[in-house]
């Protein structure tokens, strides 16, 4: 699993990254009202390859650890940005991101407990995801 968890991270940020290529195509994102606070689109270019390599990092530093549950967060990470803009969900996509939110807080809980290193290397994807939910539930409550 070791090895397999890294891979997955990969993989996700691929699946991830096919959903958000339809944005430049797709006249509903753009023409959504968003948070003031929402940052330019190239922001979340430099941010999400940043935030996968920790991941992968430590996924693979302490796999046998948060497998399972990474694994799930994995899959709704990348459904997110399908649900999102593919789909067209925001509302469906909040829950998703909320499960996801959840989830990371019992893996952030299982890292402290092995590395404050890891810790303090992950708890930027967190705290990502919280911000990424508050510009989504910006998007569902102006829209």
């Amino acid at each position: 699993m070791k090895y397999i968890l890294p891979i997955l991270v990969v993989l996700t940020s691929v699946i991830g990254s096919l959903a958000n290529t339809y944005i430049g195509s797709d006249d509903w994102y753009t023409e959504l009202i968003k948070s003031p606070l929402n940052p330019p689109s190239y922001v979340f270019g430099i941010v999400w390859p940043i935030l996968y390599i920790m991941m992968a990092f430590i996924s693979f530093k302490v796999a046998d650890k948060i497998s399972s549950i990474f694994i799930f967060q994995l899959i709704l990470n990348a459904a997110w940005s399908w649900i999102f803009f593919f789909f067209q969900a925001p509302v469906i996509a909040f829950v998703d991101i909320g499960i996801l939110i959840y989830l990371n807080h019992r893996i952030l809980n299982i890292i402290k407990d092995q590395s404050r290193v890891l810790f303090y290397l992950y708890l930027p994807y967190f705290l990502w995801l919280i911000f990424a939910a508050f510009l989504n539930a910006s998007i569902i409550w102006l829209n």
